[in-house]
């Protein structure tokens, strides 16, 4: 067994000597921790007068995370050679963006991802200690079989329970919120209008959660993935106040989110894949009564879209009666049954298809008078555009959706636990699934963005009768040259 030490100081002056060996300008930040006075729900309450992007990068692979140790905030894992390797994709993804300041965690994994993402950039490189891994005390060094051996019922309770779970007379997942809502204070006040911060899978939550006013019972709702880039944008309020922040993607990892596997630390049962239908020529058509069809573009999204999911064995495509969803999901059902002449699948696949009526949400946005152009586009301040009755009505009609979609999983539960259903709708019908998915309000649809091509992923690894896992949302790297960039060109 491996004894960690408790306490960071150690890891903290190796790093700092490190750091001193690089002529790149450099700051090394240790806040106090901040008291847990704010609501759990709370966004951070620092001001923004200026229009920022913040850009969160996971580190890649490391050693601990092969061999499935629990790493914490312990410093003795380095990347393996596949984490050098995405850390590499994710420099690549990232390449055009012209990044004011970096803020990294100094522990190795992170550091050197860091390092390699910012690559030849000269502008200024922040250590936060506050970005370190989660603070898990005993459980450091520890394989999960130890851990269960060892630590029973309180390893029981971090897997079923995060928010509640204690150790060591500490309650980790509460005082990691605490410390995410430091670090945004620190970012936000920060001179700067793009920024990269590169930390770890949990803090990395904590920061997304926070940010957007989630609390600690969404620890691993909102995946996290080695060398995954999430998307957060700040813009200043006309009053003065707090920003209004919009998550425009979360997780757009280098291996493919389709991939499965484990999600939040259980393995992965039921899928839904939220693809938002492809381009058309006015993005606010909803604002007349013409139901207008794909562009070229939006075909070309369709059909790279189809390709991208050619892998799965899709169970159910369920579509809105807009014309361009019945296209997209007319495309994808095309290529799926088409997986035996493509040399795909040597068994033949049979897709069910229905259309569902409650995922229209576009005649409710046609009655308002706002700026159309503002909510299609689900551009930051969107909601704002639309009077209480109406976001009341899109809401109620989103949650009637919801429940439909998740009687249809429900109802292959026990024939076909590994179902995958794909919906297609418009960005706006997509965005208040997710919200429903969290089992959040109609307050919180003007948190999240979706470009027309897109695909989000839900897990359900308790199955639909328990809260999905965001997998990732506004996924877009299939689209290739057509997709909308992570980065913000230089």
């Amino acid at each position: 067994m491996i004894s960690l030490p408790h306490r960071h100081s150690n890891a903290i002056l190796s790093n700092r000597c490190l750091l001193h060996q690089t002529s790149r300008p450099i700051s090394i930040r240790r806040r106090l921790w901040i008291g847990s006075s704010w609501s759990n729900h709370e966004q951070s309450s620092e001001k923004t007068t200026t229009t920022k992007r913040v850009v969160l990068v996971r580190h890649g692979q490391s050693t601990w995370n092969e061999e499935g140790r629990i790493q914490g905030s312990s410093d003795f894992s380095v990347l393996t050679t596949k984490g050098e390797n995405q850390a590499d994709i994710s420099r690549q993804m990232l390449i055009h963006d012209s990044f004011d300041v970096c803020f990294t965690s100094p522990l190795k994994r992170s550091k050197r991802t860091a390092e390699i993402i910012w690559g030849s950039r000269e502008s200024e490189m922040i250590f936060d200690y506050d970005l370190r891994e989660i603070d898990l005390y005993s459980f450091q060094g520890l394989l999960k079989k130890q851990g269960k051996e060892k630590f029973g019922e309180a390893f029981k309770q971090w897997q079923q329970d995060p928010a509640n779970f204690s150790i060591d007379g500490h309650y980790p997942v509460r005082e990691l919120w605490s410390r995410a809502r430091s670090c945004w204070n620190g970012v936000l006040a920060h001179e700067s209008k793009s920024v990269l911060v590169v930390a770890h899978n949990a803090v990395n939550q904590a920061l997304v959660a926070t940010a957007i006013g989630l609390g600690t019972e969404y620890f691993r709702s909102l995946l996290q993935s080695n060398c995954g880039v999430s998307v957060l944008d700040f813009t200043p309020r006309a009053d003065g106040g707090s920003p209004h922040v919009c998550l425009n993607r979360l997780n757009q990892t280098p291996n493919s989110p389709l991939a499965g596997g484990s999600s939040g630390g259980r393995k992965t049962s039921m899928q839904i894949i939220l693809v938002c239908h492809g381009q058309r020529d006015n993005e606010a058509a909803f604002a007349s009564t013409n139901d207008q069809p794909m562009n070229m573009l939006g075909v070309i999204q369709s059909q790279k879209t189809a390709e991208f999911l050619l892998d799965l064995r899709v169970s159910s495509i369920v579509y809105s009666p807009e014309t361009a969803s019945i296209e997209t999901a007319g495309v994808i059902s095309q290529v799926q049954e088409a997986a035996g002449c493509l040399g795909v699948d040597s068994v033949p696949r049979y897709v069910k298809t229905k259309q569902m009526n409650e995922l229209d949400v576009e005649d409710v946005l046609r009655k308002s008078n706002k700026d159309q152009a503002v909510i299609a586009s689900s551009q930051s301040g969107w909601i704002s555009q639309l009077d209480e009755e109406e976001v009341s009505a899109l809401w109620n009609r989103s949650r009637k959706a919801w429940e439909s979609l998740l009687d249809e999983l429900s109802d292959e539960e026990e024939s076909n636990p590994g179902k995958i259903m794909v919906v297609v709708g418009s960005p706006m019908a997509n965005i208040s699934l997710i919200a429903q998915c969290l089992n959040l309000s109609k307050e919180w649809l003007g948190l999240f963005h979706l470009d027309a091509g897109s695909i989000s992923v839900i897990d359900f690894p308790d199955g639909p009768s328990r809260r999905g896992v965001i997998r990732c949302t506004n996924y877009a790297a299939h689209l290739g040259r057509w997709s909308v960039p992570i980065a913000r060109p230089s």
